[in-house]
């Protein structure tokens, strides 16, 4: 089955404007001295659902990754844990847990900013997006709010390594 294609336009709305939702939410987890990771799940017309950040630390809870987070509330507020034609934007790539968990929901795609090098799972490290024994592809677009993202993980992570 090959791929999907992203959407060339999201009614009026920028895949830029989706990414700026969940940079504030990467800027909260910043705050609260979690990694900046936000993200924010759509509808195909561009409407909020849900919008989340990193609470790992917090919550003592490993999968508390911004897109976990994004999509535990998406379905509570819609009675459904499937999320057809719903649009993740998030800042970091994805890592593996998390593309798991957008491909069981069914999500239509996903919009992230920075790559993951060490743990990305839609492209970096592995091509998640396009897994030969799931039942479900999702499209991708990367590098959008890139050097926003990017930097703020830089200079979160040089603060901390100067504590």
């Amino acid at each position: 089955m090959p791929l999907p294609t992203p959407p060339a336009a999201l009614n009026g709305n920028s895949w830029r404007a989706l990414m700026d939702v969940a940079f504030q939410e990467a800027c909260k987890a910043a705050q609260m001295g979690e990694a900046p990771i936000g993200a924010a799940l759509f509808t195909e017309s561009g409407d909020l659902i849900a919008k989340a950040h990193n609470k790992p630390i917090a919550t003592k809870d490993p999968t508390a990754h911004a897109e976990i987070l994004c999509l535990r509330y998406a379905g509570n507020r819609l009675g459904n844990y499937r999320l057809p034609r719903t649009i993740l934007a998030v800042t970091l790539e994805p890592c593996l847990m998390c593309t798991g968990a957008l491909l069981h929901a069914r999500i239509g795609g996903v919009v992230f900013g920075a790559l993951d090098p060490r743990a990305g799972a839609i492209v970096s490290n592995l091509e998640g997006s396009a897994l030969p024994f799931t039942n479900h592809k999702l499209w991708y677009l990367s590098g959008v709010m890139e050097s926003e993202c990017s930097s703020l993980l830089k200079r979160f992570f040089l603060e901390k390594r100067k504590r």
